[in-house]
């Protein structure tokens, strides 16, 4: 977990992407296991700064952000 140091109000932790199942699919057309690139991200924040309602958004935005430069990497080779 990282440590939020004075002036930091928040930190985004990373961890390491690899290959995880995942139960994909639905009731009607029947579940499957695929596999997926998963990685943990953590946000720890200040709560006397911020709340949860301000980082919600910016975790959905990051996730966005990282699929798409998936999508770019995916392009490129």
């Amino acid at each position: 977990m990282p440590i939020i140091n004075y002036p930091q109000v928040a930190i985004l932790g990373m961890g390491a992407a690899g290959m995880k199942p995942v139960v994909t699919g639905n009731e009607k057309e029947g579940y499957r296991i695929e596999p997926r690139l998963m990685m943990p991200l953590v946000l720890c924040i200040d709560h006397r700064v911020l709340d949860g309602a301000d980082a919600i958004p910016f975790m959905r935005m990051i996730v966005e952000l990282l699929k798409i430069l998936k999508q770019l990497f995916m392009m490129m080779t």
